[in-house]
């Protein structure tokens, strides 16, 4: 019988750990419901449709794009959020590939 050596780092784990615990709240689960399909919103938007208050909305934004799951772009005044896709499909990726 063959061992599967795992190589662990530990660096990796907290790192996503951290990036679920920045999706896991519902405010911030509706913000990437709102970014799907590579669709950019800017604060004023974001706010507006979730009926919360700018600063609010601006905090959990930070929340994601300091973890890497949302970019963003400046257009004059306005910055537009996007989410990266990529990150997003790594997390999703190892939700689905748990097994029950």
């Amino acid at each position: 019988m063959t061992k599967t050596v795992l190589q662990l780092d530990p660096h990796k784990f907290e790192e996503a750990a951290s990036r679920l615990r920045a999706i896991a709240h519902p405010m911030r689960i509706a913000i990437i419901g709102m970014l799907e399909n590579n669709k950019e919103l800017n604060v004023t938007q974001i706010y507006g449709k979730l009926k919360i208050e700018q600063a609010s909305a601006s905090h959990h934004l930070n929340i994601l794009k300091s973890k890497g799951i949302l970019g963003s772009r400046r257009d004059g005044k306005n910055t537009y959020y996007f989410l990266k896709l990529q990150v997003l499909t790594q997390i999703i990726d190892c939700i689905n590939n748990h097994p029950s």
